[in-house]
């Protein structure tokens, strides 16, 4: 039976994503001076007014003053200098303060910084190269950086996307069905004129033989797009779990990641089980790998692991599983030191997905590297 399946995208400058960002880049602040430090930091946007709160422990200090000059300069980075959402006149508001001591007494022999279950995915589309995600989740998201991209002045920061796959009955992508994609713009265009913009982006970024007709695009469908950002919608931290992730296409634990250091496993062993699916697909083990993983808090060993590659495996998953189990270190010190995880690497991953990346030789993106696959292919 054929079928569809949407995936959505949204913008560096959509409100919740601006929270990501400023939770990521603080982040990145404290491990640039303390590798070891413990974070959960959280933010909130609204009209004119930036909020963090959570908690950090370091051995370091980073005065309110660097904080701020950081999510200002973060934001002027995004594109807002608007009446609702300015850079040089939003309020910011810091509540940070030190991490629970019970929390970082149940840590410090290096168990897991909470409780919870991750997910790992990683899928071959037919022909396509997705980077071994998703095509739906993999093409939200680049139609949104290539649109970032074209860097023109009358679209704004504010955007989302959303793709719908149709699929033969093996589960091979037959073509695109229809196009979503909303973005603000300047109150100079008709959304005729933001249409035409937008057209020749879409068509430079979905395969040619997937393209739909011109009226299955639905280009700011609402209307006029003008009052975006915070200023329209306030924004959270970790409110677009599966935007970061697979786009619907594969469980999620329910963990969102930024803000948090590698010891907390809702990042990290997502990271980890990601690394670990896509190899298993580079290295012909499968077309499609899902992998679950639980800790306990404080404890380092995780309780269970699990597989399913969708009966598309050419191997026993069993054998894959304890090939997993002899030959990697899953306890969080075994994560952060098999993908350089201590380093401020983070800010990068806060927009257009953490999965689906390039890794570059600074150690962003290190879980999308396809260096595991030789010893896959053992199995």
């Amino acid at each position: 039976m054929s079928y569809l399946f949407t995936s959505e995208s949204v913008s560096c400058g959509h409100p919740d994503k601006i929270c990501d960002q400023i939770s990521d880049a603080i982040l990145d602040m404290h491990l640039l001076k303390d590798p070891n430090v413990h974070t959960a930091i959280e933010t909130l946007a609204t009209t004119n007014r930036v909020i963090i709160a959570g908690e950090t422990l370091s051995n370091t200090h980073i005065t309110k003053e660097e904080i701020e000059n950081t999510i200002r300069n973060l934001i002027k980075n995004i594109g807002y200098e608007q009446d609702g959402f300015d850079w040089r006149t939003l309020q910011i508001e810091n509540y940070l303060h030190r991490q629970s001591a019970n929390i970082a007494d149940g840590i410090k022999d290096f168990g897991a910084g909470d409780q919870g279950i991750m997910f790992g995915y990683a899928k071959k589309e037919s022909n396509y190269d997705t980077e071994y995600m998703p095509l739906a989740a993999y093409l939200s998201n680049q139609v949104l950086q290539n649109l970032r991209a074209a860097n023109n002045p009358d679209i704004l920061p504010d955007a989302k996307s959303q793709i719908t796959v149709e699929y033969d009955d093996l589960g091979n992508p037959q073509k695109i069905s229809k196009i979503v994609l909303s973005t603000q713009h300047s109150a100079k265009l008709s959304t005729q004129e933001v249409a035409e913009i937008v057209k020749p982006i879409l068509w430079q970024t979905i395969p040619e033989n997937l393209c739909p007709q011109q009226a299955e695009l639905l280009i700011n469908p609402a209307g006029k797009f003008i009052i975006g950002g915070p200023d329209g919608d306030a924004g959270l931290t970790g409110r677009k779990i599966v935007v970061d992730t697979y786009g619907g296409y594969a469980p999620h634990g329910g963990g969102a990641f930024s803000g948090k250091d590698p010891s907390k496993v809702d990042r990290s062993a997502a990271y980890m089980l990601r690394w670990l699916a896509k190899n298993i697909v580079a290295a012909g083990l499968a077309k499609e790998c899902l992998l679950q993983i639980s800790y306990a808090i404080g404890q380092a060993e995780p309780l269970s692991l699990y597989i399913n590659c969708k009966n598309t495996a050419n191997v026993d998953e069993q054998k894959i599983l304890n090939f997993i189990r002899k030959n990697i270190d899953l306890t969080p010190k075994g994560i952060a030191s098999a993908l350089e995880l201590k380093k401020p690497i983070y800010l990068p991953t806060a927009a257009y997905g953490h999965f689906g990346r390039r890794a570059d030789d600074d150690g962003h993106f290190s879980w999308e590297r396809e260096n595991l696959v030789a010893e896959f292919a053992q199995c």
